[in-house]
C-alpha cells in the first residue's frame, strides 16, 4: 500500500531563499536528521543523478535517484529508490505576504513483500519524521534571515 504525507509550514524568508536551502544538499543533513549526505553528478537540473545516504536507528543504507522537477524558487522534486522502496519527495513553495509557504510531500512506494509487511508501521512514522524535519528547517531559513 503506497504511503503518502504532506506537510505545510509557513516561513519568515522569500521564496529564493527557501528554495536555495532545499536545493544546496548540503544543507540537508542540518534538517533532515536520517540524511547523512546527498551527492548530485553535476549541476542541478531535472535528470541529475542523485545519491543519498542516510541512518535509520543502527542501519544505513544508500538510494540512487534523481532530480525530476526544478524550478528555482517554486518547485523540487526528487525520486529515490533502491531494492525495497521508491520514494518521491516533493518541495512546492509560494511566495506569502510574511514569506513563503513551504509545503513538504512525500510518496513511498513498498516494493518487496517484506517492504509491504513494513508500510503500515512506516506510515505511522513518517508524519512525525516529516513534521520534525519541517521544523528543523524553519529554524535554519529564520536564522539565515
Amino acid at each position: 500500500m503506497p504511503i503518502h504525507f504532506e506537510h505545510s509550514i509557513d516561513v519568515r524568508c522569500r521564496p529564493e531563499q527557501a528554495f536555495g536551502v532545499v536545493d544546496d544538499f548540503g544543507q540537508t543533513p542540518k534538517w533532515l536528521s536520517r540524511c547523512t549526505r546527498i551527492e548530485a553528478d553535476g549541476p542541478h537540473a531535472v535528470g541529475t543523478k542523485l545519491k543519498y545516504d542516510y541512518r535509520d536507528g543502527g542501519r544505513t543504507g544508500t538510494m540512487q535517484g534523481e532530480i525530476t522537477v526544478r524550478q528555482p524558487s517554486e518547485r523540487l522534486t526528487m525520486h529515490y529508490a533502491d531494492a525495497m522502496m521508491d520514494v518521491t519527495v516533493d518541495f512546492r513553495i509560494a511566495p506569502r505576504d510574511s514569506g513563503s509557504r513551504l509545503t513538504h510531500a512525500i510518496d513511498i512506494a513498498p516494493k518487496t513483500f517484506a517492504a509491504k509487511l513494513l508500510a503500515p508501521l512506516i506510515g505511522m512514522q513518517v508524519p512525525k519524521q516529516t513534521i520534525a524535519a519541517m521544523e528543523k528547517l524553519r529554524g535554519l531559513l529564520e536564522a539565515a534571515t
